[in-house]
Order: C-alpha cells, then structure tokens, then sequence
C-alpha cells in the first residue's frame, strides 16, 4: 500500500500510528486486543510493517461484500518475499525484510520472539563491526598491560618515549584498523633520524599491531609489508681516545685533587667497564690479593637521576676481568656492601658528569672526559695488542662475537699499514733472490 511505502520495515508504536492515521494510544488498544503484533527489542516495541498492512487490508476486506468484489492478495506486496512452501505455511511463518543501517537483511522465522531474537543479534552484530579501537587507546592498553611489567625500566622509558614521540602523533587520529602500510611508511620518511630510532620506533609499533593480529582486530601486519622499507644515517660511532691521550691521562692522575674522581678516572680508564657497571661496583667486588674485579651489578637511571639497582645486561656481563695494579693504588678501602665510588647511595648521572668536568680541569684534558669512549678505547688496545678476539669478548662482556667487531674493535692502524704488509709479503721472495 503506498500509505506505508515512506515507513521502514519496522516501526515504533508512534510511527505506526502516523502510517494508520490514528493516535498512538490506538495502536496500543490493537496491540493489547492482539489485532496486530509486535516485537520487542529491549524495551522498545516494533511492529512490523507487514502486520499494518495485512490489518489494513483485513479491515477493508470487511467493507467488501464477497460476492462481487475480491481483495488481493497481499503477497504481491514490494518488500515481502514469496514462500515456496505454500500460502498455509505463509500463514504460519515471519518472512520480514530489515533495514540495518541501510542494508536490507531477510529475517525467517517461526514465531515473533524468534523473530526479534534474530533481529536483536543484527543490530548487535552491526553495531561490533562498527565499532573501532583508537589506536592510541589500544597502544596504552598494551604497553601498560603487556610491556611495562615485564621489560627492564630502561626499555619501558625507550617503549614509552617511542610512543609518545613518534607513533601517537602518526597514529592518534585512527583506529588500528585503518592503519596500512601507507601510514607506517610515511611516518618512516617524515623521522629526520638516525637508523638505530627508527628501528626502535619499528620494533614498539611492530609489538603493538601484532597484538592486534592476534586479537583479531587486523588481518595482516602492516609494518611487515615487504613494501616498507626503513632507511636513515648510522648512528655516529663512538670514536676511542688515542693512545697519546690515554698516556696523557695516566701521567696526569695524581694532578686530580679530589679522591674519589682520581679513583673513578683510574677505574674507568683502565678497564672496559660499562659506565653502570662502574657504578654498581661495591667493596665486595675488589679483589686486592688476587687483582681481580667482580662485576655483579649494573646500576642505570631510567628517570636520569633516579638510580636503579640491577642485575648486569645479561648473563655473559656477569664476569671477572683483570685490576690494573695502577688503579688499585687509587681505589678506596671500602665497606662490602657499600658502593665504591658512592658509599651507601649509588652516583646519579649529575654526579658523574661535574666529575668528568673536575678531572677534565684539574687534568687540562682537551676534550670531554667521556666514560663509554674509555670501555671503546680499552677494548681496541686490548686487542690491538693481543689479536686475542675471545679475550675481548669475555673483558667486555659481548655474547656475539659480531658485537666486539662491530662496536668496539676501532683498530690503531694507519690507511697504509694493511698496503704496506701485502707489500712486504710479496716482495720478501724477490729480495731474498736479489
């Protein structure tokens, strides 16, 4: 009927009464006499249109007399669908058409609370494949969920800073689901930094949208489309002191005035010690008989001058090196259980630093004092003089054979020097023969 044809499939109680031209209270009285039926979706009712039209036509079919006029039959109506079963199963069976957010959906049934049932479980299906997750929401839940409390402090602020430098300010405005490849590249291109950051950002990013994979949330992880392609300047390589300069600084320790910052000099600059576990060394760990030096501990400071007590960077750190006998002169008598070069407390990073600026004055040092370019230099001279590549290894406390090489191994050699030897092997024959 065209009255109806501007109504949905299912109306309220209110739209039904505009369709009938009655007042709602009306509707209600045919609803309650069971003149038309209705289906009830929490606390709302829906009555089909389908109901109004067959009581329209029921009611008007009354006003016929059936001897000389024959209603039609209201299955050639536009939005019912015929039924193969025949016109007594027709009677018996709801076979609705449904708008969910303006996709028509076919709903069959027995009976009408099967009816609403089936039609319930559309909305709530549609309003869940509506639904999204930001993914600065998501990205939160994750690192507060699943990162924080199992990663070392030190990598929760690395995590922490990854995101709130790099992928929220790319990411905020959308849902995980949105994000492509295009999204992850672009935001590649627009970081104006080393390599070594953009594999951090990665490596966050990476974590969270497989998450994501195994949530069900994404069908593939955009960051591993092999499309993506994350390019950058090597970060700057920490170049060691010379060993003119080392020389220098030895020559010169005793011109440091105040004890303790003649002590970390001489600690520091003599053996390869990661600057934490120079500071995480106790009384306990000097070994004055045996000149040996335990490294038990690191000590970090993840929120810069809060430090944090911890177990070294892995197990192969846990090691004993070899006491230059010239820093053991210089090392303080100190307590088991107390810091060697803190007492009680550990130093924190202000601290270290005005020491570096003292031994650098009272040293006339011409450039920065630098702990980490101390472990560098060690570790080069160590193997320029021995050649023993496993001994590095155990001193500096690598796992990876490729981490000595790589990091720390710089080389004292000239440009000419590798020339020079090919130089004398293949020519020693001939001047023997001459």
């Amino acid at each position: 009927m065209k009255q109806f044809e501007a109504f949905p499939d299912l109306m309220t109680v209110p739209e039904a009464a505009e369709a009938l031209r009655v007042s709602a209270s009306v509707v209600e009285e045919l609803i309650k006499n069971r003149e038309i039926t209705y289906v009830a979706i929490g606390e709302t009712k829906l009555v089909r249109k389908s109901d109004l039209t067959n009581y329209v036509e029921k009611q008007t079919h009354l006003c016929y007399d059936a001897s000389t006029k024959m209603h039609l039959d209201n299955s050639t109506e536009a939005d019912l669908m015929p039924l193969s079963e025949g016109e007594s199963d027709m009677a018996n069976r709801i076979n609705q058409a449904v708008m969910i957010n303006g996709k028509k959906c076919w709903v069959t049934a027995k009976t009408a609370q099967e009816f609403a049932d089936k039609v319930a479980n559309l909305l709530t299906g549609s309003v869940q494949q509506k639904s999204k997750h930001p993914f600065s929401e998501y990205a939160w839940n994750w690192f507060n969920t699943y990162s924080l409390p199992n990663i070392a402090t030190v990598t929760a602020v690395t995590y922490r800073r990854q995101i709130e430098k790099y992928l929220i300010p790319t990411f905020g405005e959308l849902a995980v689901e949105d994000i492509t490849s295009d999204h992850v590249q672009q935001m590649f291109n627009k970081m104006h930094v080393a390599k070594a950051t953009k594999d951090k950002t990665r490596t966050v990013l990476n974590q969270i949208l497989e998450a994501a994979l195994e949530d069900k949330l994404i069908d593939a992880n955009p960051v591993k489309s092999r499309k993506v392609k994350v390019v950058g300047d090597a970060s700057k390589a920490t170049p060691p002191y010379s060993v003119e300069q080392m020389e220098y600084l030895i020559e010169h320790l005793e011109d440091v005035k105040n004890n303790r910052d003649r002590a970390f000099l001489a600690v520091m600059a003599l053996h390869p010690l990661r600057l934490e576990e120079g500071l995480g060394l106790k009384g306990a760990d000097i070994n004055r008989i045996d000149k040996e030096i335990t490294i038990r501990r690191a000590v970090t400071h993840p929120d810069r001058n809060q430090p944090e007590i911890k177990d070294t960077k892995n197990a192969v750190s846990r090691r004993t090196i070899g006491l230059a006998a010239i820093a053991l002169a210089h090392i303080p008598e100190t307590p088991a259980d107390e810091f060697v070069f803190g007492g009680k407390k550990p130093l924190s990073y202000t601290v270290v630093r005005r020491m570096c600026q003292r031994i650098q004055k009272d040293t006339g040092f011409e450039e920065n004092i630098t702990p980490i370019r101390f472990r560098t230099t060690v570790l080069t001279d160590m193997y320029d003089v021995t050649k023993d590549l496993k001994a590095v290894m155990d001193a500096g406390g690598h796992a990876q054979m490729s981490t000595s090489v790589k990091h720390y191994i710089k080389g004292r050699q000239t440009i000419h020097a590798a020339t020079d030897a090919v130089e004398r092997r293949y020519t020693s024959k001939a001047k023997e023969v001459g």
